[in-house]
């Protein structure tokens, strides 16, 4: 069932954005306060298109996609008529935030991304799997709701199969070049034997919450629906992929070769940047970067005594065996023991700290081989942490000296302090809690790595050009995403480009260059957020002197969650303002 809003109802309630009027017109109508006008649209807006019944997947039939779309272009309308300056403070982040996320949603429909519902590392068999994990098992009706979940599986893969049919006929469709190791990570998600099977993880549970009997029942149920519905579904899509998708898939990797590609790609750079950049001004900025990262790294060269080309030893990096362990479990383990170690230091830098714990996990083996570094997952119910996860797959690709900077990164400093504060927001609604902006999120992300340099981290200057090449990887990307979208970059050429720059194993270096090609413009936000963060605070310490607070200065980056970055511009602005007001009147 749709939840459709009552669109018409809506319009009369705005009425300072619709004229309608709610009595005759000899009567005066009441004032409408801008700000109780804006929470009672944007409530029903975020809450429409939610799946309203619990034991069913969201339609995703073309009919419901429309139909949303035409809502939620009626609601982002009326919210982006509402002038800002007419709501108080918190609204004004919360219309930011809320014509953000609605303005992604009506892109998704407008450039028919859901024509192309994967990149290199994930797609639709990624998404059910989560499944599992999305329900809290406490009792018997919850197995009850997750077998009718389970009931929907194969028209669901149904529909994104069709989707990306269509997706090759029109034109919108990854490259093949991007999926050549992708087919082999559904394999394993179908499990012959049932009980082996990501989706039996709840029988678990089960065993636990039910009797005997109910549990024997519910197993028989439950290994039922894996071999006859979840198996053969995931079967069709690898026979799909394999026999139709790939082998038909576009041979061009440029965004701007996409239909309307070159709007496509503008879209997708504002949506990750929140700048008003173009490719080509973005590129620049990235070769500045690179230029004086390269510098920087020469000096630590030079601090080592190695005696040879930047070449050569980028070559000594990546094969001398004492920069690698043997096994996962070793490298995860020295990923959590600089976790714990960047835990003690984060009183020197906040004065507020989230209450969810995290985890160190490995990236999942199903989707391993094709994945970046690692990654944090965030968790799905408040039951469970965070988790940093760690690739332990190839791992004599997985350089030591690159540790610290991916443990401040994903862990804390980085991911996992921030998500977890705006989680844990209160007096906030819903979408200023859920919505991630990437050029925050991971701008954030690789400051936190520059807040190791402050802490104690990178004592061995190895360690330390594992940072310098880290922050070189993310201006890089400034320079090959663009490259390859918009300026006629080869695939050949970024990966010259990224691995003559950084010390990343090659493995890496290809596996990323498939990234930024199957998920244009999102590569573009780590550095353009970390320079804005960096700018900021160099403008708050000149501004305030000897009274610049570093534990307060993050608390004012942090504390609305995760924002545009012209929204913290004015933030932070704000921040200092008050400051200086506070300190003169002292």
């Amino acid at each position: 069932m749709r939840n459709s809003p009552p669109l018409v109802a809506l319009a009369c309630a705005l009425v300072i954005l619709t004229g309608c009027q709610a009595a005759p017109e000899t009567t005066e109508a009441p004032e409408v306060n801008a700000n109780t006008q804006f929470t009672e649209l944007a409530e029903a807006a975020w809450s429409y298109g939610r799946n309203t019944d619990p034991n069913r997947l969201q339609d995703i039939s073309p009919e419901a996609l429309a139909e949303r779309y035409e809502n939620r272009l009626a609601y982002y309308e009326q919210i982006e008529a509402i002038p800002a300056e007419s709501l108080s403070e918190e609204n004004q982040i919360n219309r930011d935030m809320l014509l953000y996320a609605l303005k992604n949603m009506l892109s998704d429909y407008e450039f028919n991304m859901y024509l192309m519902p994967l990149t290199n590392e994930t797609g639709p068999h990624n998404r059910m799997a989560g499944l599992p994990n999305s329900i809290r098992f406490q009792r018997a009706d919850d197995f009850d709701r997750y077998l009718s979940l389970l009931s929907d599986v194969p028209n669901w893969m149904q529909q994104q199969t069709e989707y990306m049919r269509e997706g090759l006929a029109s034109g919108m469709a990854q490259p093949q070049v991007v999926l050549k190791n992708f087919a082999a990570g559904i394999n394993a998600y179908i499990a012959m034997d049932p009980t082996e099977s990501v989706f039996y993880q709840p029988a678990a549970d089960a065993k636990r919450i039910l009797s005997e009997e109910e549990f024997a029942e519910l197993d028989l149920e439950l290994q039922t629906a894996i071999a006859t519905l979840v198996n053969p579904a995931f079967m069709d899509f690898h026979e799909f992929l394999v026999e139709e998708y790939i082998p038909n898939a576009r041979t061009e990797i440029a965004a701007t070769s996409l239909p309307n590609g070159e709007a496509f790609y503008a879209d997708r750079v504002k949506h990750y940047t929140t700048l008003d950049l173009s490719p080509e001004e973005i590129h620049e900025i990235g070769l500045a970067e690179v230029a004086r990262i390269r510098a920087e790294m020469q000096e630590v060269i030079d601090e080592v005594g190695f005696e040879g080309s930047f070449a050569e030893f980028i070559h000594f990096l990546r094969t001398d065996r004492q920069f690698y362990v043997e096994t996962g479990e070793e490298l995860l383990k020295e990923a959590a023991f600089i976790a714990k170690k960047a835990d003690g230091v984060l009183p020197r830098l906040f004065h507020h700290l989230p209450r969810t714990p995290y985890a160190v996990e490995p990236v999942p083996a199903e989707i391993a081989p094709n994945y970046t570094q690692g990654r944090y997952s965030g968790p799905s119910r408040d039951d469970q942490p965070g988790e940093y996860w760690v690739n332990t797959y190839a791992v004599e690709t997985r350089p030591l000296y690159e540790l610290e900077a991916l443990t401040l990164h994903e862990g804390v400093p980085g991911h996992h302090l921030q998500i977890s504060l705006a989680a844990e927001m209160e007096n906030v609604p819903p979408y200023r809690r859920s919505t991630y902006i990437s050029a925050f999120g991971e701008g954030w992300g690789l400051y936190a790595e520059y807040l190791g340099l402050e802490t104690g981290f990178y004592q061995d200057p190895y360690s330390n050009f594992g940072r310098l090449t880290y922050e070189m990887w993310r201006a890089a990307r400034l320079v090959v995403d663009t490259g390859m979208h918009a300026m006629g970059w080869s695939r050949e050429r970024a990966v010259e480009f990224l691995g003559s720059n950084t010390a990343l194993s090659l493995h890496n270096v290809n596996t990323e260059i498939d990234r930024y090609i199957s998920w244009p413009g999102q590569a573009l936000s780590y550095k353009l957020g970390d320079l804005t963060i960096k700018r900021l605070r160099a403008e708050a310490e000149a501004a305030l002197g000897e009274d610049f607070d570093l534990r307060e200065f993050h608390y004012q980056v942090l504390r609305n969650g995760s924002i545009p970055l012209a929204t913290l511009e004015q933030q932070i602005a704000a921040y200092i303002s008050a400051e200086q007001a506070r300190i003169a009147a002292e």
